[in-house]
């Protein structure tokens, strides 16, 4: 009969047990903590005037010695910088343009004696980003 009443006592600790736990709270399924992703949408590309085009095309010297030359089009720019190859943004708005993968971005029409601003990523496995001012070079 011993072992009988031992089972029960074992029995009854462990549904005790788990009747603590049942108390704890529990966070509700829509406010656990979850990782969170932002998806942001591309940009609507526009489409310049002629003359708005004319404006930003040239020849831009950068602050840190590169040299630019921007050839456009109503709805983006080809931006060449020293030997490189050229790199296409489109125009999100008159005075910006951007790449498809939103790495380089090119800022006109500034002022405050820079003509335009380049900021890029210079390596998208980390979160930096790089800004230099730009003069355009005089006809």
């Amino acid at each position: 009969m011993r072992p009988l009443s031992l089972l029960v006592c074992a029995s009854l600790l462990v549904l005790g047990a788990g009747a603590g736990a049942q108390t704890q709270p529990y966070p509700r399924p829509d406010t656990a903590p979850l990782s969170t992703v932002t998806v942001t949408a591309p940009a609507k590309a526009i489409r310049l005037k002629p003359d708005e085009v004319k404006q930003i095309a040239g020849t831009y010297g950068l602050a840190n010695g590169w040299q630019l030359e921007v050839r456009g089009k109503p709805d983006y720019i080809d931006a060449t910088i020293d030997t490189e190859k050229p790199m296409r943004l489109k125009a999100v708005s008159k005075n910006k343009f951007v790449s498809g993968d939103g790495n380089v971005t090119m800022e006109f029409n500034q002022g405050m004696g820079t003509d335009m601003k380049l900021s890029y990523v210079p390596d998208p496995s980390k979160p930096s980003m790089v800004s230099i001012p730009a003069q355009k070079a005089k006809r």
